[in-house]
């Protein structure tokens, strides 16, 4: 018996390649699609930067939110300042004013005057639930 020549036939010791050859146009058109794929995606990665990032739109528009909320508080903080002012002006210089003052926030009553303190009534007490 003769042996096989598959059974013989010593495999090649060199691996086969299934890389072909191409041609340098092929080469191009490859590298300008990685390129083009390369550049959309960084596109991609800042536009979403732009718009959520540390520093992007909807950051902005929550920071000239907290803006406009703040000029807010300030211009209610001036104008009670500027009310306080115009009372502590009054207070130095109208007498009746700090006797309006002191009757009013501390209760003192003029030599010879009586207090009547009114009080309002308790509201009666609801009706017990049978």
């Amino acid at each position: 018996m003769q042996p096989e020549e598959s059974e013989t036939a010593k495999p090649d010791p060199r691996p086969r390649s299934r890389r072909r050859l191409r041609s340098a146009q092929d080469t191009r058109a490859r590298r300008q699609r990685i390129l083009i794929w390369g550049l959309s995606i960084g596109l991609c990665v800042l536009l979403v930067n732009a718009l959520i990032g540390e520093n992007g739109y909807l950051a902005t528009l929550r920071s000239e939110r907290e803006n406009a909320i703040a000029m807010a508080a300030l211009a209610r903080i001036r104008l009670e300042n500027r009310q306080l002012q115009q009372a502590a002006q009054r207070l130095k210089s109208d007498p009746k004013a700090v006797e309006e003052a002191a009757r009013r926030e501390l209760g003192m009553i003029r030599p010879g005057e009586t207090v009547v303190v009114v009080r309002d009534a308790a509201p009666p007490a609801p009706p017990p639930v049978k």
